[in-house]
């Protein structure tokens, strides 16, 4: 029952149908990837690179002049300081050419973020190289890379990083040191080793970790972006019953007006066309009146009745669309004895996600899906079993993230619908907005249960007052 790429079944389709765009293709799990289309990660202003470059400059400028002044090291003052005015001098090029809310394009961000690199590697180069403790800082604009553009441009700017590390072990000037105070020695062999690795190691951990959290991040705002359209959808088609019920209500007059005019006017008629011609109104005034009241009869369409539901309502309404597959879809309600099934508020969100569940255990059920609601005084269960192969167990311990899918791509499944492994992310949002806690497991006799629990208030709509 799970988004259908997530079982473990060797013949079984690999469709879902809980986040299927309408019409649309499916969505290879690469196009979802970090560098895939419709997955954009946080682009860089051109404010932000200038900021965090004035910075560095700023920090640079009070490193050297502590340094030298304070604890009277001698550092080279004129090659330090022309390095850091090449960096204010592009910041200022920079903001002259080009407006600071603008986005940076991604060649245009990893050119600044290289110029970065190689800037910081001509300081630590004046200064020590890589055995000057400011070398840790070559850390710094790898992460920005990582957490920002594409992965070829990251990885690029990473491999440049540890080149300009691994350099700084061997070709750089003498670590400066305080006057009348002998020079450090030169580090050689394993201690050599030791900083050069832990550098490069720094570089790599802290870029990898960064990519991980930026693309977490990114895949989880738009899968919660698909989330709300998929709600603001369900809410407009909602809405169009109510709508319809109006439309019956505001229209029966008028017809009822007509039907009465025509009848007149056939029995009053002085020719036969006339009265063929008022006959074909009365036709077609009952006509109309008969599909407004199928519209009022709609379950969705009612007026007062359309904003509440019963509970049996609710589970028959979640599995009427799937008993046309050729699999058995059963609706069951248990409660206390002696009490009747609660009304329940109508929500497009519950009636969508249990619906899509429904939809993908029918996808994966071998003979039958059951639906079982239970009511108590404090609670309100609503469980999706089914009898197919269950959830495999590495990505039982994932559902309910999204892009979570065993397999790129869509074979077609029992009901023909494709998805992006966004089904039971989309399924669990929308019922935990609601108030209700989803449990994914296997059952004891095996297949797959779904399982969402609400708190009676959260669920339960009140009784008519002078009903």
């Amino acid at each position: 029952m799970a988004d259908a790429s997530f079982r473990d079944a060797p013949k079984k389709p690999s469709h879902d149908g809980l986040d299927r765009p309408d019409g649309g293709a499916a969505q290879d799990s690469d196009d979802w990837s970090w560098a895939g289309p419709g997955l954009r990660r946080g682009r860089l202003r051109v404010r932000t690179l200038l900021a965090q470059r004035w910075l560095t400059v700023a920090g640079q400028s009070v490193t050297v002049l502590f340094c030298g002044l304070v604890l009277d090291v001698q550092v080279p003052y004129a090659l330090c300081f022309s390095l850091i005015a090449l960096s204010a001098w592009l910041n200022v090029l920079i903001g002259l050419a080009s407006t600071g809310q603008r986005m940076a394009r991604d060649v245009e961000a990893t050119a600044q973020i290289a110029f970065d690199i190689l800037q910081l590697a001509g300081m630590l180069y004046l200064t020590g190289g890589v055995f000057n403790p400011f070398s840790l800082l070559l850390i710094a604009p790898v992460t920005l890379a990582a957490a920002t553009l594409p992965a070829r441009y990251a990885l690029g700017l990473g491999v440049l990083a540890v080149i300009v590390s691994i350099v700084l072990a061997f070709l750089y000037m003498p670590l400066p040191s305080a006057a009348g105070v002998p020079a450090t020695p030169r580090p050689e062999g394993v201690v050599v080793f030791a900083i050069v690795a832990a550098r490069v190691v720094g570089i790599v951990i802290t870029g990898l970790y960064a990519w991980q959290a930026a693309t977490e991040s990114a895949r989880m705002e738009l899968a919660l972006n698909v989330t709300e359209t998929v709600l603001a959808r369900e809410q407009r088609l909602s809405a169009l019953g109510a709508l319809a019920a109006a439309a019956a209500h505001e229209l029966g007059t008028p017809l009822a007006t007509i039907s009465v005019v025509a009848r007149e006017m056939a029995r009053g008629a002085p020719d036969e066309q006339t009265r063929e011609d008022a006959e074909l109104l009365i036709g077609q005034a009952a006509r109309c009146r008969e599909i407004l009241q199928r519209l009022t009869e709609m379950p969705e369409a009612q007026d007062a009745v359309h904003e509440r539901m019963s509970l049996t309502q609710l589970v028959h309404e979640i599995i009427e669309p799937h008993m046309i597959h050729g699999v058995r879809v059963e609706a069951v309600v248990n409660g206390p004895s002696g009490e009747s099934a609660p009304d329940v508020w109508r929500r497009a969100e519950v009636i969508h996600a249990l619906t899509s569940i429904v939809e993908n255990a029918v996808d994966f059920a071998r003979s039958e899906v059951i639906v079982v609601a239970r009511f108590d005084p404090r609670s309100i269960l609503i469980e999706v079993r089914d009898d197919g192969p269950g959830f495999s167990p590495e990505v039982l311990a994932k559902l309910g993230e999204p892009y979570v899918t065993s397999r790129p791509g869509a074979e077609g499944s029992r009901t023909g619908h494709i998805g992006m492994g966004l089904g039971f992310f989309i399924a669990k949002t929308l019922l935990e907005r609601t108030g209700a806690a989803v449990d994914f497991r296997n059952g004891r006799r095996g297949g797959a249960v779904v399982a969402a629990r609400w708190p009676r208030p959260a669920m339960e709509a009140p009784g008519f007052i002078g009903v």
